[in-house]
């Protein structure tokens, strides 16, 4: 497709074949996909204005929220979420087909934090004493071996890093956990809603709340009471150091409703009137990826 074509330039957490380059890939199939290195230059390409959006991972559903993703969204960048998708994910143990052979004799085995973590039993029952690194993405992993033939490491990563990077898998779906998905999020400088066909599901509105400083006791009871009364469904409450000090934390919810309804403004006005300071990252829709 010639550049005059696309319509968005996405960023995305590369290189190319990682799982956010699936999800955005699936999501955006058309569209002008640049991979950046790390989580935050790719929020910071859309702060900046070098591309209309990015994707990037924002929770694993063995091993929790990601979280740079929800730091960086709340201390450096004023971005909103246009979009989720979710996406299956399946890691497997591959080698460089030079050591295919001797790969039962590893001496290193690279991925990304969280792919680790997912494989934490396999690896501890398999491999306990081969040391474990931590790269950027998994398939940054996969590329790293892909360029070292010489040494006997693993990456740990998709199918599609296998194929994209010319490795042999030694070892299928060493997760620990059969059911292993990851969300995504589009974001985007403008609170609006991804310009595509919306999915089936209903809307989802994720705040970023703070107590009021003078914090009294039972006013997290008081804010979950806002929406308990409203009838008003959260899928998700997380709370994050606020890297103040000690015991300082801001919270992330997820609302099951739009932010535009009479209930959830009813809402964010008696949260203001708590002292509560609230920050919505905007409503947005669900997508699941092709797998």
């Amino acid at each position: 497709m010639a550049n005059n074509e696309w319509k968005y330039r996405i960023a995305y957490l590369g290189p190319e074949a990682s799982f956010t380059y699936l999800a955005t890939n699936s999501l955006f199939p058309n569209e002008w996909n640049i991979a950046y290195r790390t989580i935050p230059e790719c929020i910071d390409a859309v702060t900046n204005d070098l591309v209309d959006y990015a994707v990037v991972p924002l929770e694993n559903a063995l091993e929790g929220s990601v979280p740079l993703t929800i730091d960086y969204l709340f201390h450096e960048a004023n971005l909103y979420i246009i979009g989720e998708i979710k996406l299956k994910i399946q890691q497997h143990l591959m080698v460089n087909k030079a050591q295919k052979d001797n790969w039962e004799k590893l001496e290193g085995i690279y991925s990304h934090s969280h792919a680790l973590a997912q494989c934490h039993k396999y690896l501890f029952y398999r491999f306990s004493h081969v040391p474990l690194h931590q790269t950027t993405s998994t398939a940054q992993a996969a590329k790293m071996v892909a360029e070292n033939p010489d040494k006997c490491i693993a990456a740990i990563g998709n199918a599609s890093s296998a194929e994209k990077y010319g490795l042999e898998i030694v070892e299928h779906n060493i997760h620990d956990f059969h059911f292993n998905h990851t969300r995504f999020v589009v974001l985007s400088k403008h609170n609006t809603r991804l310009p595509i066909e919306k999915s089936d599901g209903q809307p989802k509105t994720t705040l970023m709340l703070t107590l009021p400083q003078d914090v009294v006791s039972g006013a997290l009871h008081q804010v979950l009471s806002v929406f308990a009364w409203r009838k008003l469904n959260l899928s998700k409450i997380e709370s994050r150091p606020l890297k103040t000090g000690l015991g300082n934390y801001f919270f992330i919810i997820d609302v099951l409703a739009d932010e535009s309804e009479p209930m959830m403004r009813g809402a964010f006005e008696e949260l203001h009137a708590l002292g509560c300071k609230v920050k919505s990252l905007g409503t947005y829709y669900t997508y699941n990826a092709s797998e």
